[in-house]
């Protein structure tokens, strides 16, 4: 036997190399069809619920937000699928690469991206279409973390490995704050914790994390305000704190937050349906992307939230299964990193609606219209079916080989 020509591979990689008839047997294995199952639950339930909620928002185009919304997601299921059938260990190869496209997208938004509402959050394409790079590069940051945790999973322990993998996720995180996206940093940081935990990081490092996470924010919201150095704009300020009195200010930064909890309020058990005069009436701002959930408690009720919820509930609880079934580390830490962004996303978005998170523009994942958070949503959930149809491969050749 030839070993010079024998690929280097990973230690935990138990899928036959190529040639054995893996690809084969790789193409015969089903999705994970609950998996699948919610994700197009959601899908609908996003466009049954934009097209109550937005045919009003355009003159004479009534089906403006739902038409785009259904070619984002369609699009973004393509992708998916072709993701599916790609061994995503291969991106290991690519983690350098990958991590220069997401610096580079990310200064490209912030020096040419169009101006929404004082942020500069995405590049106008032709026919209308926005590129939103600080989404993308959710997917981007997370193969890039897996590919390099991979590369030094012998130090794990170490310090500097935590520190490296941090200020790997900081820095693109620095610069989407900048635009300012606070939103879309959290979720960075987020990711970069959630592998670190995936990998076996001691937790003696994620005491200090905290910690200086703390300092962070008591520099950011009270230190440097008060000799003049403003680390947020303003109005991030505010949507920061407005939320634990929003009573107090709900002619300004709490209104958002006051119409969101009184939409969610009338809905009561079944909803208003058409009679949802919140939404209706715009009493309540970014219906169809930051408060699409406050229009599902109005429409639709308590009934409407719950199957919403369930279905994440299920969305998330699958990811999870398929982070236990990884056929190798780098499969597990992307797993991870999925898990930790859908989770926190449907976190942060629906307690904001309820009043109990501050506003920080988080979208909820396949529901909130747009097409970065769409696509980017289904490629993440792409990943996860790879993993998963992998897994499923490793298992298959185990049990051969053992018989």
């Amino acid at each position: 036997m030839n070993t010079a020509a024998s690929p280097i591979r990973d230690p935990r990689d138990d899928t036959p190399a190529a040639g054995t008839g893996g690809g084969l047997l790789s193409m015969r294995l089903p999705f994970d069809p609950l998996l699948l199952l919610a994700t197009i639950g959601l899908i609908v339930c996003s466009l049954i619920v934009l097209d109550g909620a937005t045919e009003e928002d355009i003159a004479g185009q009534p089906d403006y937000f739902v038409n785009r919304q259904a070619i984002f997601a369609a699009v973004g299921v393509v992708l998916m699928l072709v993701l599916s059938r790609v061994d995503i260990s291969r991106f290991r190869e690519l983690t350098w690469g990958l991590y220069a496209v997401l610096i580079g997208i990310i200064l490209l938004n912030l020096a040419f991206g169009s101006d929404v509402r004082g942020a500069q959050l995405a590049i106008r394409l032709p026919g209308g279409f926005n590129f939103q790079s600080s989404e993308f590069g959710k997917v981007l940051l997370i193969l890039v973390l897996a590919g390099f945790v991979v590369g030094r999973s012998r130090r794990i322990a170490e310090r500097d490995t935590t520190a490296r993998v941090m200020l790997l996720a900081l820095v693109p995180a620095f610069f989407v704050i900048a635009q300012p996206d606070l939103g879309s940093g959290m979720v960075y940081v987020v990711i970069a914790l959630a592998v670190l935990f995936v990998a076996g990081t001691p937790w003696r490092h994620f005491a200090g994390l905290f910690a200086l996470m703390a300092v962070a924010v008591t520099i950011a919201l009270v230190a440097a305000p008060a000799v003049g150095v403003e680390v947020l704009k303003p109005y991030q300020v505010d949507r920061l704190t407005s939320f634990l009195s929003p009573g107090d200010r709900a002619g300004d930064e709490g209104y958002q937050q006051e119409q969101s909890k009184i939409a969610i309020g009338a809905g009561q058990k079944t909803g208003r349906g058409d009679q949802a005069t919140q939404t209706k009436l715009n009493f309540l701002p970014e219906h169809h992307t930051d408060f699409v959930f406050a229009v599902v408690g109005e429409r639709y009720g308590f009934v409407g939230c719950a199957l919403v919820l369930s279905l994440y509930a299920l969305l998330i609880w699958r990811s999870l299964r398929i982070l236990t079934i990884a056929k190798n580390l780098f499969g597990a830490l992307v797993a991870g990193g999925v898990v930790a962004m859908l989770m926190f996303q449907v976190f942060v978005n629906v307690g904001m609606n309820l009043g109990i998170m501050p506003i920080t523009g988080i979208t909820l994942p396949l529901l909130s219209y747009g097409p970065a958070s769409v696509i980017t949503t289904l490629l993440a959930l792409g990943l996860l079916q790879s993993i998963y149809v992998q897994g499923r491969l490793a298992a298959a050749y185990k049990s051969r080989t053992i018989l």
